[in-house]
């Protein structure tokens, strides 16, 4: 049974994980686990601008099937 150039999940994992910490603000609270070279995001964001730069960065990892979005806007608390 041949793979081809198929990346291990954990090697995926680390290359999301890198990416995200030197190229992503506010990807610190964002984590990514790798299963089948489709990676799936959970976490959470301060503002809605954030996502689509951090989904696009995963998504340029070599080797990433498809990008699962789970990520959460934080809720800001209102003060009375």
């Amino acid at each position: 049974m041949s793979f081809g150039n198929k990346v291990p999940d954990k090697t995926l994992q680390v290359n999301v994980i890198r990416k995200l910490a030197q190229k992503c603000a506010g990807s610190n609270r964002i984590d990514a686990s790798v299963r089948g070279g489709d990676v799936t995001l959970t976490g959470s964001i301060k503002n809605e601008f954030e996502r689509k730069p951090i989904l696009r960065c995963v998504s340029a990892v070599q080797g990433i099937g498809r990008v699962v979005d789970q990520i959460r806007l934080e809720v800001k608390k209102k003060v009375e």
